[in-house]
């Protein structure tokens, strides 16, 4: 680990984990049972996924903004084809969706972070990550925090990516459609490593990823009613970052980003999309 990103794990250590919920009220185990499972009287949830069928679940809530934590050990070992998930969706071919995958990869490469939000059913906005540590080895927070003003990713609260609200200047984001917050394992060795060049290697499934730590901070919308409704504001619902906070994410992403669809010209061919001219963070 290099003095940039120790520098930062201090800080972020600093500023203190959310606390805990507990996945047997907080989310339902949606599909694959009984490869996912509820352990610890509800502290640690785990997916699994084999050549039958992956495994998944969602929250019991919608929200409408809000901070998502998850604590997460992803798949050891040869993981290439498989897809860890941990995203927000609305519904309709309209949806909203704020999404953090894990691409595996074979025995000792590099899981590959991939970031992506959707409005209003467009997506196509992709950034990706290679992480600083093994995230096999130990759990580490991956956060999605969702207000008005941006979207922030943060890994163990160190920011990752920003995309702001730009809806004055003509860019769509999600304003107002409620989200559920989902979790998934799933084969797709079609696309996830390499582009598909690596195929799952199913003799070593099954595969398993496990999370703890679950803490949904946020606006709980159930039909006309909003739980944020004459309550006090909460720092997630501004927050952004600062100067020095800025310097940081930029130095991050210059050592650790990989891809980024705002400075990929030969797939928007006729122009970047409109954000990627305004600031960034």
């Amino acid at each position: 680990m290099d003095s940039f990103v120790r520098v930062l794990v201090v800080i972020a250590f600093l500023i203190g984990a959310a606390s805990a919920g507990n996945f047997n009220t907080d989310v339902t185990i949606t599909w694959g049972q009984p490869r996912a499972q509820i352990l610890n009287n509800g502290q640690i949830l785990s997916l699994s996924l084999d050549n039958t069928s992956g495994s998944g679940f969602e929250s019991k809530y919608d929200f409408l903004y809000g901070r998502f934590d998850v604590q997460l050990k992803l798949i050891p070992g040869n993981s290439a084809g498989t897809v860890t998930t941990f995203f927000m969706s609305s519904q309709g071919a309209a949806h909203d969706e704020i999404d953090f995958e894990f691409l595996g990869n074979a025995s000792g490469q590099p899981y590959t972070v991939h970031t992506n939000v959707y409005a209003q059913g467009v997506g196509n906005r992709e950034q990706q990550f290679r992480l600083w540590y093994d995230p096999t080895l130990a759990f580490h927070t991956y956060t999605i925090l969702w207000n008005p003003l941006r979207i922030i990713y943060m890994v163990d609260n160190i920011p990752i990516r920003v995309f702001n609200n730009y809806i004055a200047n003509g860019v769509q984001y999600p304003t107002s459609q409620p989200m559920k917050v989902y979790a998934s394992l799933w084969n797709a060795d079609d696309w996830a490593t390499q582009g598909g060049q690596v195929k799952t290697d199913w003799t070593k499934a099954p595969f398993t990823a496990t999370y703890k730590n679950y803490n949904a901070n946020g606006c709980i919308v159930n039909g006309t009613t909003n739980s944020c409704t004459n309550k006090p504001r909460q720092s997630w619902q501004t927050m952004g970052l600062d100067a020095n906070a800025k310097k940081k994410i930029q130095t991050l992403q210059q050592k650790y980003m990989i891809y980024n669809y705002c400075t990929d010209l030969k797939r928007f061919p006729q122009g970047l999309p409109r954000e990627c001219g305004l600031p960034k963070f």
